[in-house]
């Protein structure tokens, strides 16, 4: 791979008035929404769906799952979208698809339409979550990235605490079509002149145009490359093995604790989890850029497992919430680490591409994370066995994000 050029152009990342905040600012409310309606909202579909139509829960959740693995697949083009026709086009584009989803949910009548409705809502969060948002901030930062892409995906736990209990007090007063006609109209006249008025050319950071001159290198090829590289394997497999089991294991968490210490606690449990996912994303971002980005990875996924061990042995309330405080402080940061690794260890022209790949390769696996979790616990009569499953993936995690390759490698 090509060595790391330095900057083309000398710029103050840490001044206030630096344009790369406001793209920051622009990135936030994008994960607001993209979040709110394309991960934290399936629950309220799938809940809205049973009710109103009368679907097994099989059928519903079935489509949650093509809406992943098909938002998986095209995720993978996110870095080349955002190289070949820029970020604001790429942001419009995302925000316009969301949008078109969160009318074609309200407007569901038959099972078929509900798969169609959740294609359209995979090519919205494609275009809306963590590939497009990383992609935006690498035009526009570099020494600071950390601490730009973490306070942006604060929009994501926003737009679960704040935007899905909005949505469902709306569905109480208005209903469920029309709530989501409402979310899509707001979506469209909160971001649209946002992104026009803000997302301009971003700035020549590395020198890519320059790079790209002196050796061209197609998206496939990096691809190809990187699907055998010891470093980048090492990054993707830990990473999606630890959303494979925070992803089960956050879904069932409500379904765990409800016997173990009441519906009520088990809702404050999974509130300061989320909570701590807000703040440990915060902290963490005044000091990430300077960390080892590999060894905090590998220090988070052992606080999850600990605190995993914890869950399962413990079962005294207030132990259990601290449990479920320490698993939430690493949960936002897990989205925000594989990208700062990629962009530490792999040459920046390549970056968009890279980290399109890995977020599409852990969306594929975490998508089956609810589902073998439940599996497990129907066979096995209890949650321990999945559970301590999750922690065995976490501790395998551990160990193979030190594992980081040759340096220096480069494309041929």
């Amino acid at each position: 791979m090509l060595d790391n050029p330095r900057h083309a152009t000398r710029i103050d990342e840490s001044s206030l008035g630096y344009e790369g905040w406001r793209i920051v600012a622009v990135c936030f409310l994008l994960a607001t929404f993209g979040w709110g309606l394309g991960f934290y909202g399936q629950s309220v579909y799938v809940a809205e769906l049973q009710r109103a139509r009368g679907w097994p829960t099989s059928l519903v959740s079935a489509g949650t799952t093509f809406f992943y693995l098909f938002g998986a697949l095209l995720v993978v083009f996110v870095g080349e979208a955002v190289r070949k026709y820029g970020p604001r086009l790429c942001l419009i584009a995302g925000t316009l698809a969301m949008a078109a989803a969160a009318v074609a949910i309200g407007a569901v009548r038959e099972p078929w339409q509900l798969y169609l409705a959740d294609a359209v809502l995979a090519f919205g969060w494609a275009g809306t979550s963590l590939a497009m948002i990383t992609n935006t901030i690498s035009l526009w930062f570099d020494q600071k990235r950390g601490m730009a892409i973490s306070l942006a995906l604060n929009g994501a736990s926003f737009g679960g605490i704040v935007g899905v209990p909005l949505l469902v007090t709306l569905i109480g007063h208005v209903g469920f079509a029309s709530s989501m006609y409402a979310a899509a109209g707001a979506m469209l006249v909160l971001l649209l002149p946002v992104i026009l008025f803000v997302v301009g050319h971003p700035p020549d950071l590395h020198g890519w145009h320059a790079t790209a001159k002196a050796k061209p290198q197609s998206s496939s090829e990096i691809r190809a490359w990187a699907l055998r590289d010891v470093g980048f394997l090492t990054v993707t497999i830990a990473f999606a093995l630890v959303l494979f089991a925070q992803v089960g294991f956050i879904v069932h968490l409500i379904s765990f604790l409800d016997p173990v210490i009441g519906r009520e606690r088990a809702a404050v449990a999974v509130a300061v989890l989320t909570a701590m996912a807000v703040v440990g994303r915060v902290l963490f971002s005044m000091v990430i850029d300077r960390l080892n980005q590999r060894l905090a990875s590998a220090l988070s996924f052992l606080s999850q497992a600990a605190a995993l061990c914890v869950v399962i042995n413990v079962h005294h309330d207030y132990v259990l919430i601290a449990a479920c405080a320490v698993f939430g402080f690493s949960v936002g940061n897990l989205i925000t680490l594989p990208s700062l690794i990629v962009q530490q260890e792999f040459d920046s022209a390549s970056f968009g591409v890279l980290i399109s790949l890995n977020t599409a390769i852990n969306q594929v696996t975490y998508a089956f994370g609810p589902g073998i979790v439940g599996a497990l616990r129907d066979w096995s009569g209890g949650y321990s066995l999945p559970f301590y499953l999750c922690i065995a993936l976490e501790v395998t995690a551990a160990a193979l994000i030190m594992v980081r390759g040759k340096p220096k490698t480069k494309l041929s």
